[in-house]
C-alpha cells in the first residue's frame, strides 16, 4: 500500500506510535547488585573521593565477615592514603538491605561502627556516594580538612 492509498486510521496509528517517547532507560540501581557494587558504585566512589584532591583510593567488592561484628556480608573496603580503612557493609547482596559503616585509622580496629542509610526509602547510587563521602568527610579523612 502506498502512502497516498493508507487509510487514515492507519496513518493516525503511525503517528500515534512514532510520537510515543522511547521507554525510559532503568535506573542504575535496577542493575543485579553483584554488578552494582563493582561497575557502578565502586568508580563513582573513586571519583567523588578524588574531587576532593586527594590520592585514589583502593576500593574492592567482596563476601565475609563484618569486621568487628563477625556477621557474613557483602562489603566495599576502602584503603585511603595514610592507610585509612572502610567498610560499607550491606546484611543482604542487596541495596535495601540493612547497612553498615565502619571506619579504622592506619594499624587499628574500626573504631567506629554504625547503622547507615537506615531512613531511607529508596536507595539510590547518588544518594550512597554522597551520604559515603560525606561520612568520611567527617572523619576529616578527605580533602584539606
Amino acid at each position: 500500500m502506498s502512502e497516498s492509498t493508507k487509510s487514515p486510521e492507519t496513518a493516525g496509528a503511525a503517528a500515534k506510535a512514532a510520537a510515543k517517547p522511547a521507554a525510559k532507560p532503568p535506573a542504575p540501581e535496577d542493575t543485579p547488585f553483584n554488578t552494582f557494587i563493582p561497575s557502578l558504585l565502586i568508580p563513582a566512589l573513586v571519583k567523588e573521593i578524588q574531587s576532593y584532591g586527594g590520592a585514589e583510593p583502593s576500593l574492592s567488592f567482596r563476601e565475609g565477615p563484618m569486621p568487628v561484628i563477625g556477621s557474613p556480608c557483602s562489603m566495599v573496603v576502602g584503603v585511603l592514603p595514610g592507610e585509612r580503612r572502610f567498610w560499607l557493609c550491606f546484611t543482604s547482596p542487596s541495596l535495601n538491605a540493612p547497612k553498615t559503616v565502619l571506619v579504622a585509622e592506619a594499624g587499628a580496629e574500626p573504631s567506629l561502627v554504625e547503622s547507615f542509610l537506615i531512613d531511607e526509602k529508596k536507595i539510590t547510587l547518588a544518594l550512597l556516594v554522597s551520604r559515603l563521602v560525606q561520612r568520611l568527610n567527617g572523619q576529616k579523612w578527605l580533602g584539606a580538612n
